[in-house]
């Protein structure tokens, strides 16, 4: 009937370990490559409004100088782009940062969107993450490093 030959074994996405279980568990890294299977939650941000807590979004020049006004407070901006991968793997940790310290404002920026915003704060890397004081550049972390960046949030919101 079929020759041992004639029989080919391949693997199924459901056969597979590696994306079995990326299909059983929707937060498994191996979909963060894979963008239609990745959670909403990692993906999506609030635009920007009063609201203090979560991560928003800057969409235009404007966005960014009304979120740079704001006196009073401390703000991280997230300079990224989406096809960063490293971008991509950081963004729960800051939506965790955001949770943790509800005193601090957080902003994402869309590089690619705006790019007149990231010529202006001198970024050459993704992530870049610029954090304000009062309106002023007070430091920045280059790269998905989550030490430094709570490092940072910790060093310049206490002064």
């Amino acid at each position: 009937m079929f020759a041992p030959s004639s029989l080919r074994l391949t693997r199924s996405v459901l056969t597979s370990p590696r994306l079995r279980t990326a299909a059983i568990n929707p937060t498994s890294t191996a979909n963060l490559y894979r963008p239609h299977l990745t959670p909403k939650f990692f993906t999506t941000t609030n635009k920007m409004s009063e609201r203090k807590q979560g991560v928003h979004n800057l969409q235009s020049v404007a966005d960014y100088k009304k979120a740079m006004e704001d006196k009073d407070t401390f703000v991280v901006l997230d300079c990224f782009a989406t096809w960063c991968g490293p971008c991509k793997m950081i963004a729960p940790t800051i939506v965790k940062f955001s949770e943790k310290y509800p005193e601090t404002r957080f902003y994402k920026l869309d590089i690619d969107e705006v790019p007149e915003v990231a010529k202006d704060l001198g970024i050459r890397a993704m992530p870049t993450f610029v954090f304000f004081k009062n309106g002023e550049k007070v430091g920045e972390v280059v790269g998905a490093n989550p030490k430094a960046i709570e490092a940072g949030i910790q060093e310049h919101n206490k002064a």
